[in-house]
């Protein structure tokens, strides 16, 4: 079930993607060599508790996950593509990191990711990290009312594939509201002209996934969350959380 937001509640929405993205600005000013992940996820859970929020992926716990996920945020390094685990390993100069943040405040959602590099940078992780971002902002740029989901597939896929980046099969953006993922399915691939029609107050999360290799497959880790490119390629995922709204799509996880 598709629920259209009102007016008032996507000024819900935007109070919470407030949070995610100061929990996210954080983060990325702690991430540095020698920081473990397990300190970036302190860091965003206090950020959290702070504003008087709680972290959606926190326990949260979907059909296909063996067991709830046990971290405040996703911690995704180098050929991690998404749902990366913190754990006690740290942080390396040149390391590619994405963070995924979501966060419940009075009872609404807000979800976004970042991805950056740690120090020194390879120049063909910047491109990918920039590729993957203007790949989220043509994909936003599609949400008006009229348009149909295919649009923002299209618009996302056509950057990827120009690029010569893989998109991570079978995942894309979702629904968004009361709970962290709800209908619509949002792909990072599609024909433009096809699928739901976008109306006012249709909240999404938009979130291109891209890998350097070119590949789309991808493997699990043990954890039973950490998802990674099959050849070792490394990986970029940025994401804001959207209202669409008669002036247009309305980004609802920016500071």
């Amino acid at each position: 079930m598709i629920e259209l937001k009102t007016p008032g509640e996507i000024e819900a929405m935007r109070a919470a993607g407030r949070v995610v993205a100061t929990t996210l600005a954080t983060v990325r000013a702690a991430a540095r060599p020698g920081v473990s992940l397990l300190e970036l996820d302190e860091v965003a859970a206090t950020v959290i508790a702070d504003a008087g929020a709680k972290p959606a992926f926190l326990h949260y716990h979907p059909g296909w996950a063996p067991n709830p996920f046990p971290a405040t945020i996703c911690t995704s390094v180098n050929d991690a593509i998404v749902h990366g685990v913190p754990g006690r390993s740290r942080l390396a100069e040149g390391d590619l990191v994405s963070i995924d943040s979501a966060a419940v405040l009075d009872g609404w959602c807000g979800d976004s990711a970042i991805s950056f590099v740690v120090g020194a940078a390879d120049p063909a992780d910047l491109a990918l990290i920039e590729t993957t971002e203007r790949a989220l902002a043509a994909g936003i740029a599609a949400a008006v009312p009229g348009n149909r989901l295919g649009d923002i597939a299209h618009a996302i896929g056509v950057v990827a594939r120009a690029a010569g980046y893989g998109i991570m099969a079978d995942h894309g953006g979702h629904g968004i509201g009361r709970t962290m993922h709800e209908d619509p399915h949002v792909a990072n691939e599609g024909r433009a002209g096809r699928g739901l029609v976008l109306r006012p107050g249709l909240t999404l999360a938009v979130e291109p996934m891209f890998t350097r290799g070119g590949l789309d497959a991808y493997r699990t880790d043990a954890d039973g969350w950490t998802l990674r490119t099959t050849d070792g390629s490394w990986a970029a995922h940025s994401e804001h959380t959207i209202a669409v709204t008669e002036d247009g799509p309305r980004i609802l996880t920016l500071a």
